[in-house]
């Protein structure tokens, strides 16, 4: 770091080289989303300056009309986007044009996968905001002084982008910003007033503060107010065309791709407020992050409170992108008092209700649209049945699911596809946890339901084991694990009762209880199989091994427990078994039939070495057999 009269030059953070180099070789194709990005900065300034007025109105006197100004000087092949918004000091102007002060940065970066338009797309999902002017210039200057300061606090940044930046004290006469690209030779068409008149009504026609735009020629040095400066979601839904829309989005999310949908709705009565609510296409980055920002632009009586206010919808709701303006809400609201404010709850849920409504619409009008947003958000939006009692009915019409109806790994059936399949008889709807899609379809657990032809939904996200604690009864039909003690089929012909079952075999099943009885709970005949000689369920009271595993998987201290083993009498190992003699060989039997069916299962054995050393025994006496045979 050098330092001279007050100015340094200090080093971008690794991330900010790291994304700078990928945008600028990855964003070829969509340079001119820098203009939208940086109006858009404008505006938030503005807005953040309207916003502390409130109680500082000193801040905004000598200059109380709030403006974007985009100068164009074609002989100099520079573009000067200028604001007299909130305006930055020396420390925030490091930290925000130095750093990324985004958790999950290094994540995203290692996402980066060297193909241009998939790194197109997650930079979009991810927001290049400012930085976006290097992918068309190659010197950046800001120069920008905060409302409140004086003129000598003004300060100035440099930088071509490659790893460092100067900045040094100015004096400014006026607050807000002055952002100054030195176009690149090959990016001299953006210094056209034309090209920058037809970008801004593109991208930012909505903008809520003027856009005016002024040249260097002598006709063009008036400003002229290039977009409508009306607030987007004050304005008719007849009056707003799809595109608009779209490019608001883009607006509030940084994102580079079109919303699936929107809702834009007016609440009037007993409380008033608008609501502009967008589903996205894509998941950000950090979607699995609960504790990164997120929520609605809150504005009050069209004034700009506050960015991410999360109150407004449940955490399963984090990606749903918007704008929320009240006319109830005071102006002095915070944080803090928006918890405590009893319209809140109201707002929130109707909100609530607003978004899953709109994703309701979006699965009987377009399913494919629905199809893409479950495989992005699928996971997140179960949550909700723990989370959000009150709208399970209606979160319970959006499930989708891998069944083993069409035996494919995509999660494209509802349970409405379900009950229309189930037979008559059929009052449960089957469900099996497992690892993954591949141990689901071959678990043992489900071979009688597959040879009487009853579906079986296959449920194998993460979150899975506390969605189906949380799922009310659907349509009659209640919820059962095909891998719990007790399974409940539909009656079948000569169909017996466990008891009788259980009587009927009552020596060998006793005989292998005492072997297992440090290893198993019980042991029972199972109606559940037909090709595989065992399987373990797990008890009823007890939890099921991929939420234990999970659990203990996070450091959960949690009590011993032990499955319980059903046999298949009618395999020829339990037939073997049954014959034995020899109680050493049995025993080694008993076990290797346990093993085998906590591994199918997806369990981890508590003494491979044994499970080795029985096999090894076991293999050398079939050889031996063989060769005496």
């Amino acid at each position: 770091m050098s330092t001279a009269t007050g100015r340094e030059t200090l080093g971008f953070q690794t991330e900010v080289r790291q994304l700078l180099k990928l945008m600028i070789h990855s964003l070829y194709s969509n340079k001119e989303i820098f203009l939208r990005e940086l109006i858009s900065n404008a505006s938030d300034a503005a807005d953040k300056l309207r916003f502390e007025a409130l109680a500082a109105p000193d801040l905004v006197s000598e200059d109380p009309d709030l403006t974007i100004r985009i100068e164009s000087d074609k002989d100099q092949n520079t573009i000067t986007v200028i604001d007299n918004g909130i305006g930055m000091s020396r420390d925030e102007l490091v930290e925000h044009l130095g750093t990324i002060a985004r958790s999950g940065t290094a994540e995203f970066l290692q996402q980066m996968t060297g193909d241009q338009q998939q790194d197109a797309q997650l930079i979009g999902q991810f927001g290049v905001g400012f930085y976006s002017a290097f992918i068309v210039a190659d010197k950046v200057v800001v120069e920008t002084r905060r409302a409140g300061l004086t003129v000598d606090e003004g300060v100035r940044w440099e930088s071509d982008g490659e790893g460092e930046f100067t900045i040094e004290n100015i004096e400014r006469s006026a607050r807000g910003t002055a952002v100054t690209l030195h176009l690149k030779d090959t990016e001299s068409d953006f210094a056209e007033l034309f090209r920058i008149e037809s970008l801004i009504r593109k991208y930012s026609d909505h903008i809520a503060f003027p856009v005016m735009l002024a040249g260097t020629a002598e006709d063009e040095k008036e400003p002229k107010i290039v977009n409508a400066a009306t607030a987007l979601w004050t304005r008719s839904r007849s009056d707003i065309p799809d595109d608009e829309y779209k490019e608001f989005y883009k607006h509030l999310s940084h994102d580079f791709a079109d919303p699936l949908t929107w809702s834009h709705n007016r609440v009037e009565g007993k409380r008033e407020y608008t609501s502009l609510l967008y589903i996205p296409a894509n998941a950000p980055f950090d979607l699995w992050n609960r504790e990164a920002p997120r929520g609605l632009k809150l504005y009050v009586q069209r004034v700009f409170i506050m960015d991410e206010a999360e109150q407004f919808l449940p955490l399963y709701l984090r990606f749903v992108k918007g704008v929320v303006d009240s006319s109830d809400l005071p102006l002095n609201i915070s944080r803090e008092l928006l918890q405590q404010n009893p319209e809140l709850t109201a707002m929130r849920g109707a909100l609530t209700r607003r978004v899953l409504d709109m994703l309701s619409k979006m699965a009987a009008n377009t399913p494919d649209d629905f199809s893409k947003f479950w495989v992005e958000f699928g996971q997140v939006l179960k949550e909700g049945f723990v989370e959000d009692q009150a709208n399970k009915d209606k979160l319970a019409k959006l499930l989708r699911f891998a069944t083993t109806h069409n035996g494919d790994t995509e999660q494209d059936q509802s349970l409405d596809d379900y009950v229309s399949r189930a037979g008559k008889d059929q009052d449960k709807i089957y469900y099996i946890l497992a690892e993954n899609h591949a141990t689901a379809v071959a678990s043992p657990h489900i071979e009688s339901l597959a040879e009487r032809g009853i579906e079986v939904l296959l449920l194998t996200d993460r979150i899975d084991p506390w969605l189906v604690d949380g799922l009310p009864p659907y349509e009659g039909k209640s919820f059962a694990d095909v891998a719990r003690e007790g399974l409940d089929l539909p009656a079948g012909e000569g169909q017996m009762t466990q008891d009788i079952m259980d009587g009927e075999h009552k020596p060998l099943l006793k005989k292998v209880k005492k072997v297992l009885k440090e290893r198993v709970e019980a042991v029972h005949v199972s109606k559940r199989l037909v090709s595989s000689p065992a399987c373990v369920v797990a008890g009823e009271s007890e939890l099921n091994p991929q939420l234990r595993r999970m659990l203990e998987a996070s450091g959960q201290a949690l009590p011993d427990s032990k499955p319980i083993l059903e046999i298949n009498v009618g395999h020829p190992l339990v037939d073997r078994l049954s014959a034995e003699t020899d109680d050493d060989r049995f025993d080694a039997l008993a076990n290797i039939v346990l093993d085998h069916a906590l591994l199918a299962e997806g369990s981890q054995l508590d003494n491979p070495a044994d499970y080795v050393r029985r096999m090894n025994s076991l293999l050398l006496e079939l050889d031996s057999d063989a060769s005496s045979g």
